[in-house]
């Protein structure tokens, strides 16, 4: 019965630890760095590679963390509280805004579409979820797994590469990720499904150049 116990306590330890390691407010970031070291942008001046991944930062990690952290010191609420479907809504409206600011610089600084895309799929994506959140509680991890995935495929046509390998590790990420999530009762098996799916789809529609006619509407 004590191997048992310790053994659940050490599964919902490291669901904790994948959670907090694969968190989605470092999926942006993550992406432009990839772009920048695996790609053809790799070429780009260094001064121009840390000016955009500093301004990918600083709107859509440290921006959204920060004023997320005073919205639960003010209210006096725990980390936890915001699992709760009703106390999502302001974290989602303050993350969104500092995207929308996000997009703002990008633009001002004539960042290539499939870059600042990368923006506007995560844009798209809280917004469905926040729609969504009327009725039902979307995991926002998976809605960043599903992005990251349809990013791999949109990526590979654009640039031509072989995505075989990109795709497996993150399927791979993406499967432990849905199951720490279940582990830890913060979704439903069909909220970490449709959170995946949802956020795949949204990321091809911007990001794919065959199905980004959202992104050049968007543009005009």
């Amino acid at each position: 019965m004590e191997e048992h116990i310790i053994a659940d306590r050490t599964l919902i330890k490291t669901a904790r630890i994948v959670s907090a390691v694969f968190t989605p407010f470092s999926i942006p970031f993550v992406a432009f760095l990839i772009l920048f070291l695996f790609s053809y942008l790799n070429i780009m001046p260094l001064a121009y590679k840390l000016i955009v991944l500093g301004v990918v930062y600083c709107f859509t990690i440290l921006m959204p963390t920060l004023t997320i952290f005073l919205f639960r010191k003010i209210n006096g609420f725990e980390a936890k509280d915001l699992t709760d479907r009703k106390k999502r809504y302001v974290p989602y409206l303050l993350t969104i805004i500092s995207y929308v600011f996000c997009m703002l610089m990008m633009r001002k600084l004539n960042i290539p579409w499939y870059m600042s895309g990368i923006i506007l799929t995560a844009l798209l994506m809280m917004l469905i979820s926040i729609i969504l959140n009327l009725k039902w509680k979307l995991s926002e991890h998976m809605l960043g797994m599903g992005g990251i995935v349809g990013g791999v495929v949109s990526f590979s046509a654009l640039f031509g590469y072989n995505p075989v390998w990109w795709l497996s590790l993150f399927i791979l990420i993406a499967g432990v990720l849905g199951t720490a999530r279940i582990i830890l009762q913060h979704h439903t098996l069909s909220e970490v499904l449709t959170g995946f799916v949802v956020g795949f789809i949204c990321s091809l529609l911007v990001l794919h150049p065959i199905a980004n006619i959202l992104f050049r509407i968007f543009l005009l």
